[in-house]
């Protein structure tokens, strides 16, 4: 019997969906045991957001201070051959329950010299979020066998306001007849699935103790060069911003909202203004660049690629 250990933590449950999707082949798999462990917060956060909650959250998702979880419901002296993490992205970080988990000892214990696919549903800013992953996997001793990036449909321009407006409100429909709708479409959801089918055609790799990837060949992830530097200023002033705000006291401290207030102004500034203007430059060094831009590329899109010459075979 094959195991596999699925992690996973999702407020909308759109990325349960996801989950679901991918691992519904390996269900179908008589030699195939599955195993749903749904990380759970002592204090559960909400959805929708609250406005002043939802900004208050970020200096603890920049630093990786979470708040506990709920113990594990499954038996963690159990062997699994292949886990599966599925998480969203806080603020460029994974998001505070899946990091309580992986800072936890049962973490060690099930994550250990094992195989990991993560697998991320997010606007399109995750680069960051993967950086603090992988470092958080390889002190656990894990091996990152393919990552899978499913990010929200519409334009960057265009999710700037459907994705928040979906969280702080709850509302995903389309508006205006320029918005889409908010989150990934059911046909990306379903076509998920197909990394499902591939990681069943390689159980005998895993078996035989090949540590992947898996996924190449299926579009499972793709970075856009234009916002690699864009994230990266963008993830170096949460950090600042995160350190100040840690320094006027605990979330919903007075101090604290105070300069919290200050920070969302500033955000709104940077992405009128900075944001737009730095996509302008880095467009127009692009052509300068391109043998560093592929490079970099090339290794944000590793282990799994964005390579398609598998889609329609599997």
């Amino acid at each position: 019997m094959f195991r596999i250990l699925v992690l996973h933590y999702s407020q909308s449950g759109q990325l349960d969906k996801i989950a679901r999707s991918v691992l519904a082949p390996l269900e179908a798999q008589d030699a195939v045991e599955v195993v749903w462990q749904n990380l759970q917060p002592e204090r559960a956060y909400p959805f929708p957001w609250p406005f002043w909650q939802f900004f208050d959250t970020f200096p603890e998702c920049v630093y990786l201070d979470p708040a506990p979880i709920k113990p594990l419901t499954i038996d963690t002296d159990q062997e699994f051959d292949l886990v599966i993490i599925a998480y969203q992205v806080w603020f460029l970080s994974p998001s505070l329950p899946i990091v309580a988990f992986l800072q936890s000892a049962d973490a060690r214990k099930l994550l250990a010299n094992k195989p990991v696919v993560t697998l991320i549903g997010c606007r399109n800013m995750w680069l960051s979020a993967q950086d603090k992953m992988q470092a958080m996997l390889a002190r656990l001793g894990a091996k990152l066998a393919d990552n899978v990036v499913l990010q929200d449909q519409g334009p960057p321009w265009a999710t700037f306001i459907t994705t928040p407006r979906w969280v702080l409100t709850g509302k995903k429909d389309g508006f205006w007849g320029i918005f889409p709708p908010a989150g990934i479409t059911e046909h990306e959801i379903i076509s998920a699935n197909r990394f499902g089918r591939a990681l069943a055609l390689a159980l005998p790799l895993l078996q035989s103790g090949h540590l992947g990837p898996f996924l190449t060949g299926l579009g499972a992830v793709k970075v856009n060069p234009g916002y690699i530097a864009g994230e990266r200023l963008a993830h170096r002033s949460f950090r600042v911003w995160g350190r100040l705000l840690r320094a006027m006291g605990p979330a919903g401290s007075p101090g604290r909202r105070a300069v919290l207030a200050l920070y969302i102004i500033f955000l709104v500034a940077l992405i009128l203004t900075v944001l737009p203007l730095g996509i302008l430059l880095r467009a127009l060094i692009r052509p300068f660049m391109r043998s560093k831009l592929a490079q970099q590329v090339k290794q944000l899109e590793a282990p799994s690629g964005s390579s398609t010459e598998r889609l329609g075979t599997i």
